[in-house]
């Protein structure tokens, strides 16, 4: 799992039809001690996340075992949790 910060959206007028319903988020992932911003990342998010929001992502097959679904969905990243802080002891 990663921490990243959500910082837009995706729109597919058409796409995978497991993929129906889904919200597609762009978001950053970052190291949380030093800030320093790593990959870009395009999560299916499930739980209401929204841009500005720090989130916890999965990936691989945990991301489709997040969502019940190990074989069918196309997906290798879900946002799982929305964070409120993060406590770091150096």
């Amino acid at each position: 799992m990663v921490l990243a910060k959500v910082i837009g959206s995706v729109w597919a007028t058409k796409k995978e039809e497991a993929l129906s319903g889904s919200k597609l988020l762009i978001t950053r992932v970052f190291e949380p001690d030093t800030s320093k911003e790593l990959d870009i990342i395009v999560a299916c998010d499930y739980i209401g996340a929204g841009i500005g929001d720090i989130v916890i992502i999965t990936s691989g097959s945990g991301a489709r075992n997040a969502q019940g679904d190990k074989d069918t969905l196309p997906i290798d990243a879900v946002i799982v949790g929305i964070v409120d802080q993060v406590d770091l002891n150096k």
